[in-house]
């Protein structure tokens, strides 16, 4: 079996059944890592010998039929934001050398509990302040689908450890769109999961209000196995919603302007696939909302950025790559009465825009308006660096400021995806319905 191509669900049954054995599936990743020649750019520290000694632990576990769970024996990436026992934890930056915690992030002791196998640290933007993927002080990941251009961040490594075949799932963090867009941009299945649904504990903080943790994956089955691993809700795979029971509106507007032709055709014909199949679709246009919105989160993520990471960036002025600082420093000049004015404000539009909506299972609009631009022409230029950042994560940070959960699947057309956002804490249900529509989507049904 080549065990780099198969899905995180696959290797599961695989090694339940006895047909693969988890150590052998551990040290395959491992000799791919220590092989592979962008594998420095993608992985900041491989923890070899944590994970030969837990898919040690899972081999026993299937031979003697008490498997942890579904997932029990997978090997799984990490982004350098979470917190491992004795591993250098540094969010990607500089000013957090040598930063090694005493325990695991509380997602990595549940997923180490459900018999998940830690194969390493991936690369990611300084601090997860950027949704491109861009990191000169360590490294940028390679975008396997166009290369010399972005991976899409923060999640970068993540990301790109699944594309190159050096891990089967990964695990990111979203702020803004850090799980999504690296997902988007490599074709991949992205989960934004509800902020509060899963600890963040032991996780590097960005802005307390916003982040979340997150499953990187090449199937929504594996999104849903890897959430609940994670200590979320188990979701039911054997019961789908069917594409005729589904209500999907299409939010016309915001999400709309600034695209791409290609990446607006391809969603277009994505949502009519979605048609054909049966699935209702409404098209909506929340405009002020929306607008309203991406205003306070002008606000609100700075501040909150700047109050966790402003002495320390303060105090040591051109270590960040300067884009990145002048976006932190951007929240010293927000007071504190404007920022609880906007959160104010903002739980407001959360309560009117889903009770207006009810009758829907979930809302549309492309993932990402462009395509993913040049590594080299952002690196020469740090305005256009900041503004197509500040488009490439429009899109996604509608879901994190309406408080709610998101998927990005991937269309036929590479580096492009279409996103579903459900409602506040209905992760298991937006799951469930993405399975049921991801060969739609994709374009294989």
């Amino acid at each position: 079996m080549d065990y780099s191509a198969m899905t995180a669900a696959a290797l599961g049954r695989a090694i339940a059944s006895g047909k693969a054995d988890a150590a052998e599936i551990a040290r395959h990743f491992l000799d791919r890592i220590e092989q592979h020649p962008k594998a420095d750019e993608i992985y900041v520290r491989v923890t070899a010998e944590r994970a030969l000694e837990e898919a040690a632990a899972a081999s026993g576990r299937a031979r003697e039929g008490r498997q942890a769970g579904p997932l029990d024996g997978v090997p799984v990436s990490w982004k350098d934001l979470y917190d491992t026992r004795g591993i250098a934890t540094e969010s990607g930056a500089p000013l957090l050398k040598g930063r090694v915690p005493q325990k695991d992030a509380r997602v990595l002791a549940a997923a180490t509990a459900a018999g998940t196998v830690c194969l390493g640290k991936t690369h990611q933007t300084e601090f997860a302040f950027s949704g491109l993927g861009i990191n000169p002080n360590t490294a940028t990941p390679p975008n396997l689908l166009m290369p010399g251009h972005v991976p899409g961040g923060s999640s970068s490594g993540a990301a790109a450890s699944i594309t190159h075949g050096l891990a089967p799932v990964a695990i990111g963090s979203d702020t803004g769109g850090s799980v999504r867009i690296p997902a988007c941009w490599n074709s991949l299945v992205g989960m934004k999961t509800t902020h509060g649904l899963l600890s963040l504990e032991g996780v590097v903080p960005l802005c307390a209000g916003f982040d979340t943790v997150g499953p990187i994956a090449r199937t929504v089955e594996d999104a849903a196995l890897m959430t609940a691993a994670l200590g979320g809700p188990a979701v039911a795979l054997d019961t789908l919603p069917s594409a005729g029971d589904l209500r999907f509106a299409v939010i016309d507007g915001p999400p709309m302007e600034n695209c791409d032709k290609a990446v607006l055709q391809a969603f277009e014909a994505a949502v009519r696939r979605l048609g054909d199949a049966g699935v209702s679709i409404t098209r909506i246009d929340p405009s002020a909302a929306l607008k309203e919105a991406l205003s306070l989160g002008a606000v609100l993520f700075p501040f909150e950025a700047w109050q966790q990471w402003g002495s320390l960036i303060g105090g040591n002025p051109g270590i960040v790559y300067p884009p990145v600082e002048t976006r932190f420093r951007q929240g010293a000049l927000i007071t504190r009465e404007q920022y609880d004015a906007a959160w104010l404000r903002l739980d407001e539009i959360r309560k009117t825009f889903f009770a207006g909506y009810p009758d829907f299972d979930g809302f549309l609009f492309p993932t990402i308006p462009m395509l993913p631009p040049g590594v080299d022409e952002l690196l020469a230029d740090d305005e256009r660096f900041t503004s197509v950042n500040l488009l490439a994560l429009r899109n996604t940070r509608f879901v994190n400021l309406l408080g709610s959960c998101a998927l990005t699947l991937p269309v036929p057309e590479p580096c492009i995806g279409a996103q579903i956002m459900g409602r506040p804490m209905a992760d298991a249900r937006l799951l469930q319905t993405g399975m049921a529509v991801e060969a739609i989507v994709r374009g294989e049904a």
